[in-house]
């Protein structure tokens, strides 16, 4: 399966925003974009030209792009998916990409990263309603239960991500049992659970040229 196996903090810098792509280093003095908060390349201090209207959009497109780890070809059919159902179209693209079953994951702070989640679903170590899924994509739906596999539950990793997340920053349509290493869709996500700065209509306005 294709992948970017590229330097996680460039995106950052490229994107002048910090996307949290490396889990609790994020939260360090080792964090690039906190050392270097400028864009990466030899002219990346002086500062570039003014971006174009196309060149906003695309940046945006190409953040969100990064922050759920999602290659072009996916993205565009996620974005077709969302134009095709009923409602906002930006809304129902940022809600299939919230349910995506390793972002759930990360969202219940079993894994300190997006990347982290994903290595754990496709090495089967997270089932659904009892069931194993290995695949990052799975869209969950209300009332399943997602859990950690027998053999990983004394995973340090783990262990230490849920240890660094607050309780109180896990979004409210999932709850987190901690002790039994679990997850519960309370119901499907909303708009305004999404508290990263995105701007959707920038993603449409791309797409839609």
């Amino acid at each position: 399966m294709a992948r970017d196996i590229g330097a996680k903090c460039k995106i950052c810098r490229r994107e002048t925003e910090k996307l949290f792509l490396r889990g609790s280093r994020c939260y360090t003095d080792k964090c690039s974009f906190t050392r270097r908060g400028y864009p990466p390349g030899t002219h990346g201090k002086v500062g570039r030209r003014k971006l174009t209207s196309y060149a906003i959009q695309l940046r945006e497109k190409q953040k969100v792009k990064a922050m759920y780890g999602i290659l072009e070809r996916q993205f565009r059919k996620i974005f077709g998916d969302a134009t095709k159902k009923a409602g906002n179209p930006g809304e129902n693209l940022l809600v299939s990409l919230e349910r995506r079953l390793d972002n759930v994951i990360y969202q219940l702070g079993i894994a300190s990263s997006r990347a982290q989640a994903r290595q754990l679903v496709r090495h089967g170590h997270i089932s659904v309603n009892g069931k194993k899924v290995s695949i990052p994509s799975y869209l969950v739906k209300p009332n399943q239960m997602i859990q950690v596999t027998a053999d990983l539950k004394k995973n340090p990793f783990i262990k230490k991500s849920l240890e660094e997340r607050d309780p109180e920053k896990i979004v409210g349509w999932l709850k987190l049992d901690k002790d039994n290493l679990s997850g519960t869709i309370l119901r499907l996500p909303k708009r305004e659970d999404i508290t990263v700065p995105i701007q959707e209509s920038l993603i449409i306005e791309f797409y839609s040229k």
